[in-house]
């Protein structure tokens, strides 16, 4: 059964060939690609209150979990057609074309809708560029600009993206009311968020490799920021770990995460898939912990930060 309405063959008519690569170009602004190179720009660079990023970051694993529990879910096609056939293109651009204009896998919802909802907002809402009312059009802008280039590149139905940016938005009014009530804690939230549905897309899809990669990631990241925030304790003056309850909780949950990752690392090597999840997941511990570390070893530390940061 369909999902279209009927009128992509309509623009499909009056569309030039150019415009398969505006549309092509547009849609990597919701690639999962663009989205971590700059959620993990954002979160490096950040120096007021990386919590605020942190919670976003973790969001983007929450979310590249939430869409792949939900594709395996129903489990329905992407349509079968194309906006302009590769053979009416020149052929220095054909690498291009399957690069950014094409699709495979299942179809709905629209994973670049749903993403894209949930990472723009969250930057909307938790960062600082000019007026709140500016960043929220900006991104309703992008969300909108990236959805209808999926459509137009004929890789997936209207619904689609209707149904992921409305799973987006409940998505995000329920961990926004969980967020306000312990704002001091976003970035912990945002990354235990992660793991709990790297957990659910691992069960939901009987262990799809995405799902894999994506727990081990969720795992790493949640471990890092633990690092980092016993890292920032310590510097604070908050220790050692044995005397404060959070340190040493803090300290125990990096220990259990870290030890499930190189377990395995070690156990399922050289079995590519599971080792590669444990790989992946140090990797990402290491990129959340090292720019907090680096901070610890300015002059000015965390000592001189407000109290109020979230965690």
């Amino acid at each position: 059964m369909s999902r279209g309405f009927g009128w992509f063959d309509a623009f499909r008519e009056v569309a030039p060939e150019w415009a398969v690569v505006l549309l092509g170009f547009v849609t990597q602004l919701g690639d999962v690609w663009f989205l971590g190179l700059l959620v993990g720009t954002l979160y490096w660079f950040e120096t007021e209150d990386r919590g605020r990023i942190a919670a976003v970051f973790g969001l983007l694993l929450a979310g590249l979990s939430l869409i792949t529990a939900l594709k395996h879910a129903f489990a329905l096609p992407r349509p079968n057609r194309v906006l302009v056939e590769i053979g009416a293109l020149p052929e220095a651009v054909h690498p291009l074309y399957e690069a950014t204009a094409t699709a495979t896998g299942y179809g709905f919802p629209s994973g670049h809708a749903l993403m894209t909802t949930i990472v723009y907002l969250s930057l909307a809402r938790y960062t600082s560029v000019s007026t709140r009312r500016r960043r929220y059009l900006g991104a309703a802008g992008l969300v909108t600009a990236v959805c209808l280039s999926r459509v137009g590149l004929g890789v997936h139905y209207l619904v689609d993206v209707i149904a992921g940016v409305g799973v987006g938005l409940g998505f995000l009014v329920l961990v926004w009311r969980l967020f306000d009530r312990h704002p001091t804690h976003r970035g912990t939230l945002g990354f235990g968020l992660a793991v709990v549905l790297a957990a659910v897309a691992l069960w939901t899809t009987g262990g799809d490799s995405d799902a894999v990669l994506l727990t081990g990631a969720s795992i790493g990241a949640f471990a890092g920021w633990q690092v980092a925030l016993v890292a920032r304790g310590l510097d604070a003056g908050r220790g050692p770990i044995r005397a404060s309850r959070p340190l040493t909780a803090r300290t125990a949950a990096v220990v259990l995460s870290v030890a499930s990752l190189v377990g395995l690392t070690g156990y399922y090597w050289p079995v590519s898939l599971l080792a590669g999840s444990g790989v992946l997941g140090l990797l990402v511990a290491a990129f959340v912990v090292a720019p907090v570390l680096y901070r610890t070893g300015d002059d000015g530390g965390f000592r001189n930060r407000s109290a109020s940061r979230s965690q």
